[in-house]
């Protein structure tokens, strides 16, 4: 299977910027697209952005972080970046990371999650 492991969390002050990593390991072969979610309190998970495991077109952004989130991957480590500026309160939320097969269209694979906090 494949395991994922968020980190780079944290609190930080409206207008600033935080770098969330996924690492995956396991049987990485299995991924075809990775993802970042979010859910805040009171609130039902998101769609953040998106990736191809293998490069190319597809990456894509949810309409409220478009122009100020950066979703990459580090081939050499297996990991995915999530670069985000300009940060606001109510990007407050926990961030999971998520893998989908090749055959699936549901990610099956998650992480456990890592909090960010933005003060006002």
């Amino acid at each position: 299977q494949v395991q994922l492991v968020e980190s780079g969390g944290g609190l930080v002050q409206a207008g600033g910027s935080l770098r969330l990593s996924c690492a995956a390991s396991g049987r990485t072969f299995l991924i075809y697209r990775m993802g970042w979610f979010r859910q805040a309190p009171g609130k039902e998970r998101e769609f953040v952005a998106a990736l191809n495991w293998s490069g190319g077109s597809g990456t894509d952004y949810a309409d409220s972080v478009k122009g100020r989130f950066t979703v990459s991957k580090d081939n050499a480590k297996n990991t995915v970046v999530l670069y985000m500026n300009s940060l606001k309160p109510e990007d407050t939320a926990v961030y999971y990371c998520a893998a989908k097969g090749h055959l699936t269209s549901m990610y099956d694979y998650w992480g456990q999650g890592t909090q960010v906090t933005v003060s006002s």
